[in-house]
């Protein structure tokens, strides 16, 4: 056995001069004009609140055809294929716009309520989200009297900052 005291085994890795003389800071970059003036109409109530509508009506469309093809008909057994056809088709009809409608309305409400008190209250944080999804379940089940409001409010509030604590948006 020989043992190795060998120069290149006591060596330790010294960086070179280029390595030291990288900053271990990016630099800030400062945004250009037009993404300021993009992110400016972005800040805009009524603006986020029409994107959230069509995006949201867009999702109930969607989630209306899907659902519409899966009903069945009650007489499926006496009706032809082209009749199962027909009343499947009406069915995805009228619940993709059923459906569209209550969404665009959802994200309507939503997200203008959480903009406006977003900028009222100059905070971005847990609390818009209680109080626009407390105001949009109240509204959005308004029509079955004040109880239902009320269950519908507290409802969508902690269905809203569920979803927000899943996507850990305010940290």
């Amino acid at each position: 056995m020989v043992a190795s005291n060998s120069e290149n085994d006591l060596k330790t890795e010294v960086p070179s001069s280029n390595e030291a003389e990288q900053p271990q800071i990016q630099a800030i970059r400062m945004p250009s004009m037009e993404e300021i003036r993009a992110q400016e109409v972005w800040n805009n109530c009524a603006v986020r609140s029409v994107a959230s509508g069509v995006m949201g009506g867009g999702l109930g469309f969607m989630m209306g055809i899907f659902l519409g093809a899966l009903d069945n008909p009650i007489m499926q057994e006496q009706m032809s294929g082209r009749q199962q056809l027909i009343y499947n088709l009406k069915q995805m009809g009228t619940r993709s716009w059923s459906s569209a409608k209550t969404f665009a309305v959802m994200g309507v409400v939503f997200s203008a309520v959480e903009c406006v008190v977003e900028k009222a209250r100059a905070k971005h944080d847990t609390t818009n989200t209680v109080v626009a999804g407390c105001v949009t379940g109240g509204t959005m089940s308004a029509k079955a009297g004040p109880k239902a409001a009320c269950v519908g409010c507290v409802g969508f509030a902690a269905f809203s900052v569920a979803i927000e604590k899943f996507f850990d948006r305010h940290t």
